[in-house]
């Protein structure tokens, strides 16, 4: 679950994205829609956020920014790791 970090009340405007930039403030850019590129970004507000490591930072539904723990499934990929360098080395074995 999400924790709301700041209460900001950014309200949006349809084709642009939303988020919170390396500055810890709210940034805007225009979506690139249909072959056109997108736009520059620019700045909503200014909050200065103290960002931790670890933590998703994003504008939630109410336009307040928000945190979220980061799980990038990490143990899932090493298990399969092992796995397949033993599948090899046991199909190593059977060629000889």
């Amino acid at each position: 679950m999400a924790e709301k970090v700041q209460k900001v009340g950014v309200e949006r405007e349809s084709g642009y994205l939303y988020f919170v930039d390396k500055q810890g403030d709210v940034s805007r850019a225009l979506m690139a829609r249909g072959g056109k590129k997108g736009g520059k970004v620019s700045k909503v507000k200014k909050i200065g956020v103290d960002k931790e490591a670890g933590y998703f930072y994003f504008i939630d539904k109410q336009g307040d920014i928000s945190r979220s723990s980061m799980n990038r499934g990490e143990k899932d990929k090493t298990k399969k790791t092992v796995k397949k360098v033993v599948e090899k080395s046991a199909r190593k074995g059977k060629k000889k």
